[in-house]
């Protein structure tokens, strides 16, 4: 029996049938449900008593002397910064989960709305966050006149720029490949836009989606320092953070402190990940499509209490209403289909798409001329060009990048995906190396590279790696661990070799993934390419040749202009690359090799 099924959506059934892990807590003794409602009852309280301490700061008017500029390294600080970077993680984090669910079932469901919102994300996930920052920074602050929230807005939303396109991605990828059969059953059973949305498309994604989760937390941890210690338009803005700590040590010289950060942050990503990764990881084995259980089950101890309190049953009390009401709401939208869009077209539909594609044009070449004439005035033409050629030096850099990193990361991303045993013992590990923020280790290796007399032009292609190889990865992961196991038995009994396995299942089954996980690196490695072709520490700074560094001079030294062409040129890199490579790549993956 497949452990991935349609919960009935017309009748109630009790608890235990709904959820087998239900029934198996209910045998536990009182004294073991009772210790474990304590533990989840106290670690929800301690939370909330989190919160409602640090909500307080976040809010407190600004000071006669305006927003500082800088932050205390006092080591006694650093726990209180450490928190206050968790909780901008966690509220970006749920407003890129969010925005994933919203964004990707638009564009995966909707087809006209697909020709725009696909090529936008393309060139939103190419925008760097500095290039966000420097446009909306003023929006956040007349929103929250004289209040920290308005900085504090500005940075969770720079977070939220460096989480949310990834996940869209791998939510957009998991429902246009979702498997036949499913879709054919849920059109069977007649569910609601909400109910299809909740049983079907969420449950296939989970597993993709929350290992882009991991990746996302990991890439707003690299882009952390530039989000809590903003600079833009020749001024500063510092916000307590581990993030703006670590600037404010690199400035001061103090390498004492930046180790003391660099423990901190091991040790929240490791707490994060024993609290929050490891029990969702256990958790989503349930929504493999798979012919047969694992062997080696994940497991999680976190997960575990929980599983054995009533938690689930107060969540379910809470929330069903609210799932009631949606449903209601949703109805009137129709039954579920592939799609919302019909694939035969009527004469009016084709007569909207020409209008709407009318009238997108129009926008474009609106916007274009505009654009044109601006820098024409302020800056001259010749300054667009430079920046298409320090566009070309960044853009070698990047496909290097990938090429190496794929190489390097496929493999081992296979392995660890497709054996429990290893991926029990592996994502830990992983996990730490890629939400660790690697540019917390640029002051160090600022001291390497001008110590070893090493050429900043090819060290910047390491500091763009430290950050963006991890989305290959993680992808590549959640890609092999969804291979179901009768295929992976069919192989064995097939007695294939080893080449025979990896070209004839492993490599066709996560080649999607690895597309998507290319994408996002590419577009990653574009925006590491800001803090990573210019590093400094104290009196010294180093400064590659390259589109990166261009945006970053020009955004912190407040040239509008200049910004706005390098954030342009940056953007018509990614998306000529995504239209003539990437897409290509994702449209084969689609037809060719998945699994349904």
């Amino acid at each position: 029996m497949t452990m991935f099924s349609f919960n009935r959506v017309d009748a109630r059934p009790d608890a235990s049938a709904r959820n087998p892990s239900t029934a198996a807590s209910d045998r536990q003794p009182f004294a073991v449900r009772l210790a474990s409602d304590v533990l989840v009852a106290s670690g929800i309280l301690a939370l909330f008593g989190l919160i409602a301490w640090i909500l307080p700061a976040i809010g407190e008017p600004i000071g006669p002397k305006g927003v500082p500029s800088q932050v205390s390294t006092n080591l006694a600080d650093l726990p209180y910064y450490a928190l206050r970077s968790v909780f901008r993680m966690l509220v970006a984090l749920f407003f890129s989960l969010v925005f994933t669910f919203i964004y990707g079932t638009a564009a995966a469901r909707c087809r006209r709305l697909s020709r725009v919102l696909i090529p936008l994300l393309d060139i939103l996930q190419s925008v760097p966050i500095l290039g966000f920052l420097s446009a909306t920074i003023t929006i956040w602050m007349v929103l929250f006149p004289g209040s920290m929230l308005g900085v504090e807005a500005a940075s969770i939303f720079a977070i939220f720029t460096s989480q949310a396109w990834n996940m869209a991605f791998s939510f957009t990828r998991s429902l246009t490949s979702e498997p036949t059969e499913l879709d054919e059953a849920a059109r069977s059973l007649q569910l609601t836009r909400w109910q299809r949305f909740w049983t079907l498309d969420v449950p296939n994604a989970m597993i993709p989606l929350l290992w882009n989760c991991m990746m996302s937390v990991g890439g707003g941890w690299f882009f952390l320092t530039a989000s809590e210690m903003i600079s833009v338009n020749n001024r500063t803005y510092a916000l307590p953070g581990i993030g703006s700590f670590v600037a404010q040590a690199a400035a001061e010289e103090n390498l004492a402190a930046i180790c003391w950060a660099i423990v901190t942050m091991v040790l929240v990503v490791l707490l994060i990940d024993v609290l929050l990764w490891k029990p969702l990881t256990a958790w989503a084995e349930k929504f493999r499509i798979t012919q047969s259980e694992s062997a080696v089950r994940k497991t999680s101890v976190v997960l575990t209490i929980i599983r054995q309190s009533h938690i689930d049953e107060m969540v379910a009390w809470l929330f069903r209403p609210v799932g009631d009401l949606f449903d209601t709401l949703t109805r009137p939208l129709g039954r579920t289909g592939g799609r919302w869009a019909a694939d035969v077209k009527s004469a009016r539909s084709r007569a909207l798409d020409v209008v709407f594609t009318v009238l997108v044009l129009a926008a474009c070449a609106f916007g274009l001329v505009q654009l044109m004439l601006v820098i024409h005035r302020d800056a001259g033409f010749g300054e667009l060009g430079q920046a298409f050629v320090l566009g070309m030096v960044t853009f070698l850099r990047v496909a290097l990048l990938t090429l190496v990193c794929s190489a390097i990361w496929v493999p081992i991303g296979a392995m660890i995906g497709m054996n429990p045993r290893v991926s029990r013992f592996m994502q830990p590990i992983v996990q730490v190396l890629a939400s660790f923020p690697s540019n917390f280790t640029f002051p160090f290796v600022t001291l390497w590279f001008v110590a070893c007399s090493v050429d900043i032009n090819w060290g910047s292609i390491l500091l763009m790696a430290l950050g963006t190889q991890w989305y290959i990865l993680f992808n590549v992961i959640a890609g092999a661990s969804q291979i179901p196991d009768d295929l992976r038995e069919m192989t064995r009994s097939f007695q294939l070799g080893r080449w025979q396995r990896w070209r004839d299942l492993i490599l066709p089954a996560v080649f999607g993934s690895w597309v998507t996980g290319g994408i996002t690196a590419a577009g990653g490695a574009w925006n590491a390419s800001i803090v990573s072709e210019i590093v400094s520490y104290g009196r010294h700074t180093l400064t590659a040749s390259g589109l990166g560094a261009y945006i970053a001079e020009a955004t912190e030294s407040g040239n509008t202009v200049r910004t706005i062409i390098g954030v342009t040129v940056m953007s018509v890199f990614v998306v000529a690359v995504n239209r003539l490579f990437w897409n290509p790549l994702q449209r084969m993956a689609e037809r060719r090799f998945a699994l349904n």
